[in-house]
């Protein structure tokens, strides 16, 4: 089958980009056959040597090459900017610490990340953490979570999320059903947790729930197996819990994205011939896929196992249609923004919004 016809499905991928802050021809080609709705930005992708000026200039002509490449009118430019070592763009970008240091500014700090993050093309950042930091063993989560408790993290995470978008960046909330209570990190391994539904009920799901009455239009699904939940499947290929719990129980009428599909928690789990189908039919809408733990050229794979899967009837074309609409009409409601320098006081105002960070950032977490 031709590459062309990929594009059919490129609505429900995320592609994250080879380390270069050029594009890379065989991410140009991607890009080109399957025209994906959304894009995330690592570390990688910019260039963290040069004066703000040079790299802005340079990362201009990256977004606009991804776009010419994409010949998508609207397009999810994404991005992991939670602050503390999640963050992935060089000075001037403001670095905040942890979102439990700034909680009690959350607003401010949601407003400055977004006018920082639109002005880089973004309109899109995998934010808040709606996870709750109820493990002190957890070695992911921790203070990226606003909150020890349910209460905590929605006091902070819902003024973040509207003043972010106010300024034309969307918000995700993550990692659907809760990651808070593990003890592995499931970019190494698959963590599983042996919570009841009346219990995540009584403490997990409380943000998110909070978060789709706000009005939140994307959540993003975990890589953990609920084992009393779902004892086969972990959250990103379990239809009970993703739309059984997320879509009708908790009635989530927007996007479900999965986390990258490269994490060592998936490894195996979508090889077979029918993965792609399979994760759609689980009820998600788009699979992650970045180069930083895998080959995202498996996104070709995972791309015709959706049309075989739709053209052998193992995955219902009303199921992928609804999805598409989901997608279109978040994109329909996301700013497209241009790459803009912003003022030094601009940037000296944000400083004072909330903790900064000086450690170390990841290209990962």
């Amino acid at each position: 089958m031709s590459d062309s016809l990929l594009a059919t499905v490129g609505d429900h991928f995320f592609i994250g980009l080879r380390p270069t802050s050029v594009l890379d021809d065989r991410d140009r080609a991607l890009l080109r056959d399957l025209k994906p709705a959304g894009v995330i930005l690592y570390k990688s992708n910019f260039r963290h040597d040069l004066p703000y000026r040079d790299w802005l200039a340079m990362h201009r002509d990256l977004i606009a090459a991804i776009r010419d490449s994409s010949q998508r009118d609207k397009q999810f430019i994404a991005i992991d900017h939670e602050g503390g070592r999640v963050c992935r763009t060089p000075p001037p970008i403001t670095r905040f610490s942890y979102a439990a240091r700034w909680a009690s500014t959350s607003e401010q700090v949601g407003d400055a990340m977004g006018a920082e993050l639109a002005s880089l093309g973004c309109n899109l950042n995998f934010a808040p953490d709606l996870d709750i930091h109820s493990n002190p063993a957890n070695p992911v989560i921790g203070e990226r979570a606003f909150g020890r408790t349910a209460d905590e993290v929605i006091k902070s995470m819902l003024p973040f999320t509207r003043a972010m978008e106010r300024r034309g960046v969307r918000a995700c909330g993550k990692h659907f059903p809760g990651h808070g209570d593990t003890q592995v990190d499931s970019h190494h391994e698959l963590p599983v947790l042996d919570l009841t539904l009346d219990q995540i009920k009584a403490r997990e799901l409380k943000p998110f729930a909070a978060a789709i009455e706000g009005g939140i239009e994307m959540m993003m699904t975990s890589h953990i197996l609920y084992r009393k939940l779902d004892a086969n499947d972990p959250v990103t290929l379990s239809r009970t819990i993703t739309q059984g719990l997320l879509r009708e129980a908790m009635n989530f009428r927007g996007v479900i994205v999965s986390d990258d599909v490269g994490m060592r928690a998936m490894a195996g789990r979508l090889d077979a011939p029918d993965a792609g189908a399979r994760f759609m039919a689980a009820g998600n809408d788009m699979l992650m896929i970045c180069s930083h733990l895998t080959d995202t050229e498996r996104a070709r794979f995972l791309a015709q196992s959706i049309i075989n899967g739709v053209d052998s009837g193992k995955l219902d074309a009303a199921v992928l249609k609804a999805s598409a609409r989901r997608v279109h009409a978040m994109l329909d409601g996301t700013a497209q923004n241009a790459v803009t320098e912003l003022p030094a006081e601009m940037f000296a105002r944000h400083r004072s919004a909330g903790t900064q960070f000086d450690a170390a950032t990841v290209e990962v977490v």
